[in-house]
């Protein structure tokens, strides 16, 4: 199996038995909804004069840009509970189905790293070095599925057969709150000094540069929503949740409503567990409110889809869910490297929003080609390897 087949088979969801038409589209659709939100956040942040970037509109366009990244963590967790009960109806020992998760993780980080190869290179004589050790999200899915196989392996190893769909979603839950709640000390008074920056990055995110960077994504608090999706893909493949999957579903949104409320109760508490208090990066309430959000954001897309508009006739969020690697991989050098379609930091938001509808309309089409030419490589090779025959 190659690569890219590595990659869709974990990033991207597994064909499991359906209920409703839509229980492969809609984590498709929300996907796609993933990177739609990437490229406005890429684009206005790219493009925007300073002028521009004090607007309010650039305000919303930054807090749109806080979840991408969670969302497709949280669908590569989703995507993990299929894959891994698929092979688990299939058989496989829990030795077998570790080795394959997390080789499948290594691979995804081994692409992260050859995306920060190939921008370096096409960056040469102005970027520094450090970049090809910056922690990309690409990065932080590929180890968070070697995690997720990892802690897999443990609970079906010593957990009963019966009830383990059951037993790995807890523990998906309780690790993905061990992660939130350990999230500030890790940023501040437990920061692993001792590990080179280029390790202690994926810890916490110091990069080179002394501190723990917002911009970067570490395991702690990013491989958080990864197990959230692991929990909420477990749930869903019970069979209780499978005899009711639309309910379900629509009760886990009122859950992320709840959620949302819980967190800022706790954090309009007067006490405080962490020396050091940072609501927007670190703190478990934030992390509980986003949380929250993706399960809202799941609910609210699978009722489009289901008995919406959300599959009627060509969908370009579902292409762009279906091939969020790719488009993930090409917009960045049309947005941000020495291809960019529009004069960085230059423009305004009517030019941006222009440009960013380019960028759509173009990653679409993108899909669209790598969807209808997928599979066909060996008749291709074959066209050009046939024998010419006389005229």
């Amino acid at each position: 199996m190659s690569a890219p087949e590595l990659v869709r088979c974990l990033i991207l969801p597994q064909r499991m038995p359906a209920s409703s038409p839509s229980r492969l589209a809609y984590i498709d659709w929300m996907r796609g909804l993933a990177c739609v939100l990437m490229f406005q956040t890429h684009c206005y942040d790219a493009w925007l004069n300073p002028e521009s970037r004090k607007a309010t509109f650039f305000m919303w366009s930054q807090l749109g840009g806080t979840l991408p990244a969670p969302l497709f963590l949280f669908l590569a967790g989703i995507s993990f509970a299929l894959v891994t009960d698929k092979l688990r109806q299939k058989g496989l020992p829990p030795n077998d189905i570790a080795r394959k998760t997390v080789r499948r993780g290594a691979e995804v980080l081994g692409l992260g790293f050859l995306f920060r190869l190939q921008e370096y290179v096409i960056a040469l004589g102005w970027a520094p070095w450090s970049d090809l050790f910056r922690v990309d999200i690409l990065n932080t899915i590929g180890l968070s599925i070697m995690l997720m196989g990892m802690v897999c392996w443990v609970v079906l190893r010593s957990s009963q057969e019966s009830h383990a769909r059951q037993t790995l979603g807890g523990v998906a839950v309780g690790v993905a709150l061990l992660i939130s709640l350990l999230t500030p000390p890790i940023w501040t008074v437990w920061r692993p000094h001792w590990l080179p920056w280029p390790i202690e990055s994926y810890v916490d995110g110091v990069h080179n540069l002394g501190q723990p960077q917002a911009w970067l994504f570490p395991i702690f608090p990013w491989t958080g929503f990864a197990f959230a999706g692991l929990a909420v893909g477990f749930f869903l493949l019970s069979d209780w949740a499978r005899k009711r999957e639309a309910a379900v579903v629509l009760l886990a949104g009122m859950g992320g409503l709840g959620l949302i409320y819980m967190a800022r109760w706790l954090d309009a508490r007067p006490e405080h567990l962490y020396p050091v208090y940072d609501f927007w990066h670190t703190s478990p309430s934030f992390f509980l409110i986003r949380v929250g959000l993706l399960l809202i954001i799941l609910a609210a897309v699978y009722a489009w889809c289901r008995w919406g508009a959300g599959q009627w006739g060509f969908s370009p969020l579902i292409r762009l869910g279906q091939t969020s690697l790719l488009v993930y991989w090409v917009h960045i050098e049309f947005v941000y490297g020495r291809l960019s379609i529009l004069p960085k930091r230059l423009v305004d938001i009517r030019t941006a929003s222009f440009g960013l509808l380019a960028i759509c309309v173009a990653m679409v089409l993108l899909s669209v080609w790598r969807t209808r030419m997928k599979g066909r490589g060996a008749e291709l090779l074959a066209w050009v390897r046939r024998p010419a025959t006389a005229v």
